[in-house]
């Protein structure tokens, strides 16, 4: 590449931070929205440090940039300069540095629905200049997307085993299974898998963590899917709560997930008896991706602020 015709100590805190945001984003439009700046004031900047420090930084792929080997030796030395600056800030003028970036989080239902909003009640005003984007799907797709690098940071309802992706504990939670109001099953504390067999079964589409974990415990106990009468399966807590309170059957659900209607008493909680689920749930990171500032603001916020018992 050409000469440095840029003096690199001029333009390194902004340049860094441009640099450091399409790393992160993976995409220089998506790092200029971020900014706040054009997209060609962003390719102007990741062209200046390429001609001063004579290297390609990303390999370009249509819309996506990826990071070439000096651009992540880099965007290491980008981090910790840039966190530098944000203490130093934050230390002499009690302020949070202008931009912290942004932090996309995929969450499966559970944790996305009952867990996730009380995290980030606390979490924005802490960091009021980190932007939070957040969706929910089920745990499967969550570990896709982390996988592929379309999101910071993931909240799944189970493991799996992939040797690209970390996972730490985050909550526990329990199944149970729900009646509605006036059903025959609710003067019942527990039935066994052949007396639930007589009732249409509501359950989460697979891929849910909810789905696997209660598959997992009918083999524990020697028992499967196939011996039960499924008559629904939909892809959210909310839906599967609707249809069992209209009469659709009778459910397996998350405990955080039903907790209202258990105290409202529209819907009845028992168990199955020899079918045990309790479960975790749990962060989920791309073990290959250095884990960008708003990331780790998050985990250390996850850190300092753990996810109590939350289970009836």
């Amino acid at each position: 590449m050409g000469g440095g015709d840029v003096e690199f100590g001029t333009v390194q805190l902004p340049h860094l931070e441009t640099f450091s945001a399409a790393a992160e984003l993976n995409n220089f439009t998506a790092a200029a929205k971020a900014l706040g700046l054009t997209q060609a004031a962003v390719s102007q900047r990741i062209q200046a440090l390429e001609r001063t420090l004579d290297k390609s930084l990303f390999h370009r792929h249509g819309g996506r940039v990826l990071l070439t080997d000096a651009g992540q030796a880099l965007h290491a030395y980008a981090r910790r300069i840039l966190d530098l600056h944000r203490e130093a800030l934050r230390a002499v003028t009690g302020r949070e540095s202008p931009f912290a970036g942004e932090l996309v989080i995929a969450a499966s239902s559970v944790p996305g629905e009952q867990i996730l909003p009380a995290l980030l009640a606390v979490f924005g005003p802490k960091y009021p200049h980190v932007r939070v984007r957040a969706a929910v799907s089920d745990s499967s797709a969550v570990m896709g997307q982390v996988e592929r690098g379309e999101v910071s940071v993931g909240l799944v309802g189970r493991k799996a085993d992939n040797p690209n992706l970390e996972f730490r504990f985050l909550a526990s939670d329990r199944m149970v299974l729900v009646a509605p109001a006036g059903h025959p099953l609710t003067k019942r504390k527990a039935i066994t898998v052949g007396q639930l067999a007589a009732h249409p079964l509501v359950l989460r589409a697979a891929g849910s963590g909810l789905r696997h974990c209660f598959e997992k415990a009918l083999d524990r106990a020697g028992r499967s899917l196939a011996e039960l009468r499924v008559a629904l399966e939909l892809g959210s807590n909310e839906a599967i709560k609707e249809a069992v309170q209209r009469g659709a059957g009778v459910a397996v659900l998350s405990a955080l997930a039903v907790q209202k209607e258990l105290k409202s008493g529209t819907l009845h909680a028992l168990a199955v008896k020899g079918v045990h689920c309790d479960r975790e749930m749990f962060v989920v990171q791309d073990r290959r991706r250095v884990p960008s500032l708003p990331t780790r603001l998050f985990l250390n916020f996850l850190d300092a602020n753990p996810v109590p018992d939350l289970a009836p």
